[in-house]
């Protein structure tokens, strides 16, 4: 168990491409971080040089305060979990899961015949080493629930079964900190599912220092302790699930994280006879005084309201300046839910509503928004999010 700290790391490849530019990053020990981002953002590279398989090009990588950034990777004291299992198909479950502590063996050409007669002592320590390793394997497969597979080979395993061998492969190594590519990726979703609840028991269990990568929003945000989101190698924002989820600090953490995605409309701030509105094209809402007070710098700027799909209702006797006017396009049913596409004016638009509603394409739906919920930003891909106050901004 350790802390991983990343200063000021970076990496450039050639051509000069930036896939990782001057991050910060701080990761407590026994702490479950994630890395998410879409395609391309850095957070597979970043994992890749905390492992010692990239090199970095600037700054310092730390694990548990030893500097490691020209260690070799087995030298870290870390342990990886690959995207593609990769296990030996010529080998049962457990000499894949004891490989690794096989190598690392010192006394292992002793453990024969030969080495009783030579040395006794030496002979011992042998079949300690032996001794230990199998108690290991067998205590990281009681966890992860593969006893009973320790005797079959990989090609006899199921998908599931095979992450499982990956990951009890890295937990009897009894690592300082446990790394994670996109373990899932290959998984049915109903498997997916299963295996997201495992890995979270089984950090619980093992208390260990994890770092997990994944384009998966949902599954950073149900895995997480931390939840660290990238995009063009740039840290955006690190913080708790909730945080990210209910405080995204720009327009890009709000339109990633979260599904269906948040919804965005241009407009502008205006103050009318003491009130503060956002005006669009084709409606107009009047902000509370929470917001007022934090948005009365921004009167007669152009901005982008941020509304998550959850955040509005039907609601056909809403008051002037607090709906908005869906015309449906799209009904996707989701049993006891529905996801409902639309225009607002000339905007897209999706809400999450209850299915018993009687919802159908072409229909016009007055939505109240939830304006306390709601979020503007400034009007770029990565604008800053004007309405958080000061202290989580």
């Amino acid at each position: 168990m350790a802390e991983v700290l990343l200063e000021n790391v970076t990496k450039i490849f050639p051509g000069g491409v930036t896939a990782v530019d001057h991050l910060d990053l701080r990761i407590a020990d026994r702490e479950f971080i994630v890395l998410v981002g879409p395609s391309g953002c850095g957070k597979s590279t970043t994992l890749r040089m905390i492992a010692g398989l990239e090199d970095l090009t600037a700054g310092t990588i730390r694990i548990d305060g030893r500097i490691v950034n020209d260690v070799a990777p087995k030298d870290r004291d870390i342990a990886m979990v690959f995207q593609n299992y990769a296990l030996y198909p010529h080998m049962t479950v457990y000499q894949n899961m004891a490989f690794g502590l096989t190598l690392r063996r010192q006394y292992a050409g002793w453990g024969n015949p030969l080495g009783w007669l030579l040395s006794r002592a030496r002979f011992r320590l042998a079949r300690q080493e032996q001794a230990e390793i199998t108690r290991r394997v067998h205590t990281a497969a009681a966890v992860l629930g593969i006893e009973g597979l320790l005797g079959r080979k990989p090609k006899a395993l199921s998908g599931g079964q095979r992450q499982r061998v990956a990951v009890g492969r890295a937990i009897v190594r009894n690592p300082k900190a446990y790394l994670l590519d996109e373990p899932l990726s290959n998984l049915d979703a109903k498997l997916r599912i299963e295996m997201r609840a495992e890995l979270k028991s089984l950090h619980r269990k093992v208390q260990t220092t994890t770092v997990y990568v994944t384009h998966d929003q949902e599954e950073a945000l149900t895995l997480g302790d931390r939840v660290v989101v990238m995009k063009d190698g740039v840290l955006h924002q690190a913080g708790t699930p909730f945080e990210v989820y209910r405080q995204p600090k720009n327009r890009f953490v709000g339109g990633f994280v979260g599904t269906p995605p948040m919804n965005f409309l241009d407009g502008q701030l205006s103050a009318v006879s003491g009130q503060l509105r956002f005006r669009t094209a084709d409606h107009e809402l009047v902000l509370g005084p929470e917001q007022r007070e934090r948005l009365a710098g921004h009167v007669g700027r152009a901005l982008t309201l941020g509304v998550r799909p959850e955040g509005v209702r039907v609601d056909p006797e809403a008051p002037v300046g607090t709906a908005l006017r869906l015309f449906v396009e799209v009904v996707e049913p989701l049993g006891d839910r529905m996801d409902v596409h639309g225009r607002v004016g000339s905007q897209t638009f999706v809400c999450r509503l209850d299915a018993s509603q009687p919802i159908r394409e072409g229909d016009t739906l007055p939505l109240r928004v939830d304006l306390n919920r709601a979020h503007f930003f400034e009007p770029t891909d990565t604008g800053r999010n004007v309405s958080l106050a000061e202290t989580a901004r």
